[in-house]
């Protein structure tokens, strides 16, 4: 068995402490970038309405003209173009695109984001070597590495897709992750139990770490695409723009189309999980499955998933209800990571140790 070094390990809680901190300013960098964009939105709304009020009266005056120069011909004057319909909504969406282009926020919030990863990595690495072990064997570690590989994916996708606008959601759950391993889940580093003495402990955890940071993407993007889907229709009504920060996310079709295939990748994530978790059961205790509490919830997650997959690619189930089945999904695990791993005895629980 290993030696622990508990000097390392508190070096790895320190470097968790200056990343949760650093993850705080890059939070609230993201913030102010949504505030920002707030503020210009209202002049722009506001400039919006003084350029519609000004084309309204071109055109009456130009009616009144027409109808002029044809008096007594019987002739009706001549209504709005039909290429001009929606207008606004265009020149609110050129809006949108041009201030995405010049967002310091974001910037700051992207460059701290690196700095917390790099530094959480440190505390990641640390905590394994000093127990000589993979540090993912605990709710403490569970959470911290969580974190991380959060951080990581959202800044991986970021070389290839611009979400920025998901800063505040995605650093926020994050930095809720470190104080709940700090406050709630902490554990001294140490040794495991014998049970999670095996290389399965580094593929099924692992595989349903990445699979949950890929799962907490999806569910911002859901939860931003309700709320998109009720501005656009706001602004398809004629309604005005009041300059709110979701003039930074794409549109609710696009946010749907993304979202659903991150979650087809966590989906085959979570299949695997739950598979390499079966084959490790039987290896533990003689048994590939036996309704265990973490095992039944796990199953309820796949489901749940499965059942967005399934609805997304069947027509009627898209929009609104996609979405919301997408929440469910998430739900569904943080319900099985938190409630499941502390409230209900099982043979995945250990004293405070999880198996994940």
């Amino acid at each position: 068995m290993p030696q622990i070094n508990f000097t390392l390990g508190a070096y790895s809680e320190l470097f968790m402490l200056l990343a949760a901190g650093t993850y705080v300013v890059a939070f609230l960098a993201f913030a102010w970038d949504m505030a920002t964009s707030g503020k210009v939105g209202q002049r722009d709304a506001a400039l919006l309405a003084g350029q519609k009020a000004e084309a309204a009266a071109k055109a009456e005056a130009k009616q009144s003209v027409l109808a002029g120069a044809g008096g007594g011909s019987g002739s009706a004057a001549t209504p709005a173009s039909p290429k001009n319909a929606g207008a606004g909504t265009v020149e609110v969406a050129d809006a949108d695109l041009k201030y995405r282009s010049r967002r310091k926020g974001a910037r700051v919030g992207v460059a701290l984001s690196i700095l917390g990863l790099v530094i959480h990595a440190a505390g990641v690495l640390s905590r394994g070597i000093a127990a000589g072990r993979v540090p993912w064997g605990n709710m403490y570690e569970f959470c911290t590495t969580g974190a991380f590989l959060v951080v990581a994916v959202f800044l991986v996708v970021l070389i290839r897709r611009d979400l920025r606008f998901l800063g505040t959601f995605v650093l926020g759950l994050a930095v809720v992750m470190m104080v709940a391993a700090a406050v709630a889940f902490y554990i001294p580093v140490g040794h495991l139990v014998p049970a999670l003495q095996s290389y399965w402990l580094v593929i099924h955890v692992s595989i349903a770490v990445l699979s949950s940071a890929l799962f907490t993407l999806t569910f911002s993007m859901a939860v931003l695409q309700l709320l998109q889907s009720r501005r656009e229709a706001k602004i398809a009504a004629g309604g005005l723009d009041t300059g709110s920060f979701m003039r930074l996310v794409p549109s609710s079709l696009t946010l749907e189309a993304l979202s659903y295939r991150i979650n087809t990748i966590a989906f085959v994530g979570w299949t695997l999980t739950v598979m390499f978790g079966s084959i490790w059961a039987e290896k533990a205790w003689g048994r590939f499955w036996g309704w265990d509490t973490k095992e039944v919830w796990s199953f309820v997650i796949w489901v749940v998933y499965a059942a967005y997959l399934h609805a997304r690619a069947t027509r009627g189930w898209t929009g609104a209800r996609a979405a919301w089945l997408s929440i469910v999904g998430y739900l569904c695990v943080i319900f099985n990571f938190t409630v499941v791993n502390i409230y209900f005895s099982g043979l995945h629980s250990y004293g405070g140790v999880s198996a994940g």
